[in-house]
């Protein structure tokens, strides 16, 4: 992979994110991982700081390393790995080894984890976490699959960003 300066990212967050989605992965190889499929999450300015905020439901197994661990990879694929990411996104980690599983190879950077395979990733570190109070939504934004347990939002700095080279 290829380090770039952030400003020379270029996409469409609606494209890239909702309809495209990523794979969210904390851990390292000392201590283990896990990824998670996702396909919401937000890029900005927070404070001075390039961040990404995603949010985790308490019952996926991706969420206890991203309780234990600082760092977590956001990483995009090209549309070829989409059974891939269907796969990390119907089976828990818990159960199996998703990334064998899914034809997805680890690949360890910056002291966290993403995959060979990513064409674009995101290194975060993770600045402020909470949950999420469900009496506060907008009665119109009901979260997917509402009675499981609410997400909780993790802010992470982009520390870093790589593409495919």
């Amino acid at each position: 992979m290829k380090e770039i300066s952030l400003n020379e990212l270029s996409f469409n967050p609606w494209e890239k994110i909702g309809k495209e989605w990523f794979l969210l992965t904390s851990g390292n190889e000392q201590d283990g991982f896990n990824t998670m499929t996702a396909s919401w999450g937000f890029m900005g300015v927070m404070w001075r700081k390039n961040v990404f905020i995603t949010v985790v439901r308490p019952t996926r197994y991706t969420y206890e390393f991203m309780e234990k661990n600082d760092l977590f990879t956001v990483s995009f694929f090209d549309e070829k790995y989409r059974p891939a990411l269907n796969f990390c996104g119907s089976y828990s980690g818990r159960d199996c080894d998703k990334a064998s599983k899914a034809g997805l190879d680890p690949e360890y950077i910056d002291g966290t984890t993403t995959f060979e395979e990513a064409s674009l990733v995101l290194v975060c570190r993770k600045i402020y976490a909470q949950d999420m109070d469900v009496s506060l939504l907008a009665d119109d934004l009901k979260p997917v699959n509402g009675n499981d347990p609410i997400h909780k939002q993790f802010i992470g700095e982009i520390l870093k960003a790589y593409v495919k080279d």
